[in-house]
């Protein structure tokens, strides 16, 4: 579902009521999509969301925390230049498109004051972000040089100019009768007829217009009766009059729970399986309705960099695994070098230089013959010398192979506690403790700290039913700092069985630990791995023992550790477990 301009002009209604005469305190682009303005009136402070997301583009008031980058990005450093501590003057519409303004009184490096106007554009793709004065564009945030586009190009210093406008008219400014004539030319449904007729709004409201109209019967538009053109005539009054009103901000989500439509009224299009949501305001409809899929959206942008690093020394991992593999077994054929030379140096009486091969007797197999090929650059002791030699180097390295083998293994097993660390971050906090974690390992040689150290993040922390405090690592250094440091003797610790995953620790406090909490901290251990996120749904071995058993190999790698006294059990983890125990 996209933005369309009658909601967004209702939800910029709302932000000029609440917004005008408000002053900038801070500005932050958590992502290279999105703008976060921090506006304080004289009672309040608010936090307003551009989003130039293709997905997702929006501009709202917003509650959400947002995890900034350490180094702001180059536009929200503009932005801060010319926009930090200006007041808000006006929010306005760019008539029948989805453009917002956003006019700010600030003062310029003169002392003088100046009007800067943020434009939010939010056209799907071509979404974007412009500071203008007077006329003139100071930078966008995605910028369209003259190979983007012959058309309209935004580049500092160039002349603002608004996007081509549809041929189409504005559904809430012209006449019902005008656009139920111009739908009626057409050869298709009714609610295509009209997405194809009108602008400034999206499917959802023709197709409401449509139901209203017919009651959900489907008709085409060019054989609509008189009597039929009525009923759409005044359907379409309707709509545009609850707008005109207010409109009543609703949002639609399907039986399985996902959310699929927002829009201005109370749709009547869908069955008795949807839910139907009334909001106290647009801002917080947008703001409910985009929070969930933003915010996995941005973590994913985050973690793609890293996560394809690592992916990359997964991979080249396993292809080293494999060439060793290949060389051991070519390495097996190493005894028929030995014995070509015990049989060339018994039987040197035979062979004379220049010859191609000797065949003799094999004396290890009665009765059969043993071709041997010889090195015509060489004598035949000399040929023999060469097997021997070359029969101890084949040994010395599949003695080799098998040691490189063993750590062959540990480190892809290492790699894939690392990806699926990566993949289950909750945030940039995390992602750079994974990132300092492979730099130690030596994987990331060129990763460079910055110069703001971030405080470190905590274990997840849950309390079980009967009150045992049940600490979650969140990646391998804290799973070392838990199990190692932090967790002692009689306290209990959980792995799921041969998979990555957190380590659980229930924190005994030297007393016996019940059952239900044993159960609990099993499920936290499946919820927190790979074998959960791939989605199985059938139970999960569960390796649980007292922290006094286990112990860590020298030269491990973190997140690494042995144990030998432990007992297995099968978990399939409740639905709600994890908030359930968050909250207690």
């Amino acid at each position: 579902m996209a933005l369309d301009a009658a909601t967004l002009a209702l939800t910029a209604a709302e932000l000029k009521a609440t917004l005008t005469d408000a002053k900038i305190a801070k500005i932050f682009e958590p992502t290279r999509d999105e703008l976060v303005i921090t506006l304080r009136t004289r009672t309040d402070t608010y936090a307003l969301l551009l989003s130039a997301r293709s997905g997702s583009a929006r501009v709202c008031l917003t509650e959400e925390t947002f995890e900034n980058p350490e180094t702001p990005p180059s536009f929200c450093m503009l932005i801060r230049k010319h926009l930090t501590g200006g007041r808000l003057l006006d929010v306005h519409m760019e008539p029948g498109d989805r453009i917002v303004y956003f006019d700010f009184q600030c003062t310029n490096e003169m002392g003088d004051l100046v009007r800067n106007t943020l434009c939010a554009e939010l056209m799907g793709r071509y979404s974007n972000l412009v500071l203008v004065q007077s006329g003139k564009i100071i930078d966008a945030l995605k910028r369209v040089d003259f190979e983007d586009s012959d058309v309209r190009q935004l580049l500092p210093g160039l002349p603002y100019t608004t996007p081509p406008k549809p041929v189409r008219p504005d559904f809430l400014l012209v006449s019902s009768a005008s656009i139920v004539a111009a739908a009626c030319q057409r050869e298709l449904p009714v609610a295509d007829a009209l997405n194809k007729t009108v602008a400034g709004v999206g499917p959802v409201v023709c197709r409401e217009a449509a139901w209203r109209a017919f009651d959900g019967e489907h008709l085409p538009a060019n054989e609509l009766t008189d009597a039929q053109k009525r009923s759409l005539m005044a359907a379409i009054d309707e709509l545009k009059e609850l707008h005109a009103q207010g409109g009543c901000p609703c949002s639609v989500t399907a039986p399985d729970g996902k959310p699929v439509e927002y829009t201005f009224f109370r749709p009547q299009q869908y069955g008795e399986q949807y839910t139907i949501r009334e909001w106290p305001s647009f801002n917080a409809m947008l703001e409910g309705y985009y929070a969930e899929k933003d915010r996995a959206e941005r973590l994913r942008t985050k973690s793609k960099e890293l996560h394809k690093a690592v992916h990359n020394m997964y991979d080249r991992a396993l292809r080293k695994q494999a060439a060793r593999q290949e060389e051991l077994a070519a390495s097996g054929k190493s005894e028929k070098l030995r014995l070509y030379g015990e049989l060339l140096s018994a039987n040197l009486y035979l062979a004379q230089k220049g010859m191609k091969s000797l065949t003799v007797p094999n004396w290890y197999d009665e009765g059969k013959e043993v071709t041997i090929p010889l090195d015509l650059r060489f004598s035949p002791s000399q040929n023999a010398q060469n097997f021997f030699k070359n029969y101890k180097k084949k040994q010395t390295a599949a003695r080799m192979l098998v040691d490189l083998l063993a750590e062959g293994e540990k480190e892809i097993a290492y790699l894939e506690t690392v990806l699926y660390e990566v993949e289950s971050a909750s945030g940039e906090a995390a992602l750079n403790e994974i990132r300092m974690e492979l730099k130690n390992q030596g994987y990331l040689k060129y990763y460079k700290q910055r110069d703001k150290k971030q405080k470190p993040a905590d274990f997840l922390r849950y309390t079980s039913s009967d009150g045992f405090e049940i600490l979650v690592g969140r990646n391998n250094a804290q799973n070392d700092k838990l199990t190692l440091h932090t967790a002692r003797g009689k306290d209990l610790w959980f792995h799921v069985q041969k998979a990555p995953g957190s380590h659980v620790v229930v924190m005994s406090r030297g007393e016996d630990i019940p059952d239900t909490t044993k159960q609990e901290a099993a499920e936290l251990a499946v919820i927190h791995s790979s074998a959960y996120k791939a989605g199985t749904g059938a139970k999960v071995a569960v390796d649980t023992t007292e922290v006094k058993n286990i112990w860590k190999a020298n030269g491990a790698k973190p997140g690494m550790v042995l144990y030998e006294v432990y007992t297995t059990v099968y978990i399939t983890p409740r639905e709600g477990l994890e908030e359930q125990l968050k909250k207690k």
